[in-house]
């Protein structure tokens, strides 16, 4: 396990804002939890409002699930070109489903993908990320009380 902290996190954010800048994203879509964070942070990096969130639940703690669940999905009927944040691509299941929900629900829309960190065994390849990775990452969010 490794952590992932804030001095690593803010660094791979404008990693990753420089990278999709040029792109015009019309929104931004995080998947929460994960995606917030990174959310919040390229918003005012590339000085946008135009931030959504959506929910989904593949794990729990570290245990997946044997399935998606999406929920809390927001309206994007006005958006064409849309980036969903997470805060990893570990095994893809999750941006496979969210990505192909939100085709089914806008056909028209353009998705693109953008991680914080990517694992090459994940079945999807985001269109963008900061990292490659093999370890399980406790990301400084990571807490309970």
């Amino acid at each position: 396990m490794r952590y992932y902290g804030f001095e690593e996190f803010f660094e791979d954010v404008k990693k990753i804002a420089y990278e999709v800048k040029p792109y015009n994203f019309d929104a931004f879509l995080a998947i929460a939890r994960g995606g917030m964070t990174f959310g919040h942070f390229l918003a005012h990096a590339l000085d946008t409002r135009e931030l959504y969130a959506l929910n989904s639940i593949h794990y729990e703690g570290s245990k997946k699930l044997d399935f998606v669940k999406i929920f809390n999905i927001p309206d994007l009927s006005n958006v064409k070109n849309v980036l969903i944040l997470d805060d990893i691509a570990d095994s893809g299941e999750t941006l496979i489903e969210i990505k192909k929900t939100l085709q089914k629900l806008y056909p028209n829309i353009n998705i693109k993908i953008a991680t914080l960190l990517y694992k090459e065994k994940s079945l999807v390849r985001p269109d963008f990320f900061a990292k490659k990775t093999t370890e399980w990452i406790e990301f400084l969010w990571d807490f309970t009380i």
